[in-house]
This record gives C-alpha cells, sequence and structure tokens, in this order.
C-alpha cells in the first residue's frame, strides 16, 4: 500500500471517528483540505466510503432527534413534523395577496416600467 492509500485509509478511519467532520479527520491525519476534496472527486471508491460515512452520521443524528422527541422536547418535535410532516399540512407558509391583480403596465413606457420595478423591489427587499 502506498502513501496515499495509507493516508485515504487513515482519512477513513478519521472520518469514522468524527462522525464525518471533514476538518476534524484531516487535522487528526495531517493531510489537506483540498486533497481530500480531490480524492473525493476522483477515486470512486473512496468516495462511496465517504459517503457510507456521513450517511452513519445522518443516522445517528436522527438517532439523537428521535431521543429528543421521546424525552418531551417540543422544539424536536416541530422540527420533525416541518421537515417529515409536510404532507399532513405541519408546515409553515407565507401568504401573499396581489392587490393588483388587473394591473395594465402595457401603456408604460421603459422609464415608468423601471420606475415600477425599482418601487416593487423597495417593498419586497424591506
Amino acid at each position: 500500500m502506498n502513501k496515499t492509500e495509507q493516508h485515504k485509509k487513515a482519512i477513513i478511519e478519521a472520518l469514522e471517528q468524527s462522525l464525518g467532520i471533514v476538518t476534524t479527520a484531516c487535522k487528526k491525519v495531517g493531510v489537506g483540505r483540498t486533497t481530500f476534496y480531490g480524492w473525493l472527486k476522483d477515486d470512486e471508491d473512496f468516495a462511496k466510503q465517504v459517503k457510507d460515512i456521513e450517511n452513519v452520521a445522518l443516522d445517528f443524528a436522527e438517532t439523537q432527534l428521535h431521543q429528543q422527541i421521546k424525552d418531551n422536547v417540543p422544539t424536536s418535535t416541530i422540527f420533525y413534523l416541518k421537515t417529515k410532516g409536510k404532507k399532513r399540512g405541519y408546515i409553515e407558509r407565507m401568504e401573499t395577496e396581489n392587490t393588483n391583480k388587473n394591473l395594465d403596465l402595457s401603456n408604460l413606457t421603459d422609464e415608468e416600467l423601471e420606475v415600477r420595478l425599482k418601487q416593487a423591489k423597495r417593498v419586497t427587499d424591506g
């Protein structure tokens, strides 16, 4: 096994220990993040191993979330419903109403349209 392969193996082990935190793993092994991302781009097997670790980390986070829901942490329950319960209506919406439904802009000059556009942008940008 050459030095690069040894470093890749060490990075994978460090990623497992850090639950996929790239900076932590790279520092532990002494490999730069640019090198890591180069390997990720160029080596399919390495990329697959990294993706598997990311899935393990996501599973861990989901387990923690479910535990917090069991422990009656309201924000965790709300977060879960907003992300996983959308089809059941657990989403936040911002409703707007267009009061100028039949506004005819066809008679305006380019300059007048530009002014209206700037006014609308100011309203939407706050």
